[in-house]
């Protein structure tokens, strides 16, 4: 494991590379534009002093509502350079939330997209702030390793958005585990990913993963698009490809989705949501490539548990990744014997420092080393963890606990199915389970119900079957693919 200096800034992942002799290689490809190490150095020492011209200093607050894009990278490590914290949001977010987020984070600078300046006060535009990037050195703040170095924010089913405290040893620990020991990441690799970089699985896939090793990163702004991303894809031919199961389900699903040319992947990657194996097996059949699923969050900064190239488990997230420790605990954070279902709890040094403003959520999380990710898993006899759902998530019907990624998983296999959903609903004093299904092809219908119905009992155990079947459009999802439940739940 590599053992990060009790002095280290993150924000000079840059100069790693010029000190390594790659400065003429292209880091960054986006909309036609090409950034070499040297140039992105640059930009992000001229980021680093835009920022200290506007009065910014050490652990300050930077808010970043940006679409992937070079300046958004610069931002970010820039930021992180002279000490600050930057503090990522997505751009798609609400009006309302973004005030949340300047307001609780007490942010110096906010810096957004020139399209949302109207609903920010006193942001400063995308382009306003790369005007004022004045080349010119600017020399790393000595920080220490556990200093505060970002944000990020952590949603849930109520409430606003948690800020999410990462310090600058987190980086290097998830380039030094998942990285370097599951990507097998190098120098050669181009990345592409479409979750964005202000989300904890993207911030890794398509920035810090990449720098930390010297390879080349495809930035592709704009909302993520299934025809779109196999285009990309084709175009720039990346060796490592990330998404999230929703867009795999998509592209995959496009009439024309064996045309595009995937020969460069040498690996995909999934998370966010499990994947269900019908996913899989289609992806496998049309590209002839796998898709290594694994399960990360926000507080762990990026995946610590993950199958492995050659060996994919379908309908399981593989076994931890090295250098994190897995524990499934009951009620009373008692080991559960293999087999039984458990809450998870994850040890790895990557973990969050707490959450902003949130003592008593930090407290319920945090036990000691270990945090508590409010999944619910079980363990194979052969050491293969296996996603039962959120905590919140599971049904328990007739006194038995029902998974729904199980009953998600086998609608999905139905020639009709398209995606689902699988929530708990009370019915004549009892709760029964509910599926939210999305058709392929012509809309469902009293017929296609029963069939349903009849598929599941046949491959469930009989009280897990959905008693109700509600045929949708589409699905409530967060930006990176997540299905929300509890949106489902929500009267109408």
């Amino acid at each position: 494991m590599f053992e990060v200096p009790e002095r280290f800034n993150a924000g000079t992942l840059v100069d790693r590379n010029l000190e390594a002799g790659r400065g003429a290689k292209v880091a960054i490809r986006c909309a036609g534009e090409e950034l070499t190490y040297a140039q992105l150095h640059e930009r992000v020492c001229a980021a680093g002093s835009a920022l200290r011209q506007r009065g910014v200093g050490r652990e300050d607050r930077v808010l970043m509502i940006l679409d992937d894009s070079p300046t958004f990278v610069a931002t970010f490590l820039g930021a992180m350079r002279i000490g600050a914290v930057p503090a990522p949001v997505s751009f798609l977010d609400t009006t309302e939330n973004f005030h949340h987020y300047a307001r609780d984070s007490y942010a110096k600078v906010v810096i957004v997209e020139d399209a949302l300046v109207e609903r920010v006060p006193d942001a400063i535009a995308r382009s306003d702030f790369e005007a004022s990037f004045v080349a010119g050195e600017t020399d790393p703040v000595d920080t220490h390793r556990d200093d505060m170095a970002f944000w990020l924010f952590s949603g849930g089913s109520t409430g606003f958005p948690k800020g999410v405290v990462h310090l600058h040893h987190d980086i290097p620990y998830t380039c030094e585990t998942f990285a370097r020991e599951i990507l097998r990441i190098a120098e050669e690799d181009v990345t592409l990913s479409s979750t964005k970089l202000y989300h904890a699985y993207g911030l890794g896939n398509n920035l810090t993963f990449p720098y930390w090793v010297g390879a080349t990163t495809v930035l592709r702004p704009g909302r993520p698009d299934p025809r779109g991303l196999l285009e990309t894809a084709e175009l720039h031919r990346p060796s490592l490809f990330f998404s999230v199961p929703t867009l795999y389900g998509a592209m995959v699903n496009l009439p024309d989705a064996g045309g595009h040319d995937l020969s460069s992947v040498r690996m995909c990657v999934s998370a966010a949501e499990p994947l269900a194996p019908e996913v899989l097996r289609r992806w496998q059949s049309t590209f002839g490539l796998d898709i290594v699923d694994g399960i990360g969050s926000t507080e762990m900064l990026h995946i610590y548990c993950s199958n492995r190239p050659g060996d994919v488990r379908p309908g399981s997230s593989g076994r931890p990744v090295p250098g994190y420790e897995l524990h499934l605990l009951d009620e009373h954070r008692q080991p559960v014997a293999k087999g039984e279902v458990g809450n998870l709890y994850v040890k790895g040094d990557s973990a969050l420092a707490y959450y902003w403003h949130q003592h008593e959520k930090t407290k319920r999380a945090v036990h000691g080393d270990l945090f508590f990710t409010g999944d619910r898993y079980r363990e194979t006899d052969d050491g293969y963890f296996v996603y039962e759902g959120r905590a919140d998530d599971m049904i328990k019907v007739g006194g038995l606990w029902a998974s729904p990624i199980e009953i998600e998983n086998v609608l999905v296999e139905h020639p009709r199915v398209l995606e689902a959903a699988a929530i708990g609903v009370d019915a004549d004093y009892t709760t029964r389970v509910k599926a939210f299904v999305v058709c392929r092809g012509d809309a469902g219908d009293d017929t296609l119900a029963a069939d349903l119905q009849e598929w599941c009992k046949s491959r469930l155990r009989r009280y897990e079957y959905p008693h109700f079947i509600a045929f949708v459009e589409e699905l409530p999802k967060t930006p990176t693919g997540k299905i929300q439940r509890y949106k489902l739940r929500e009267p109408v």
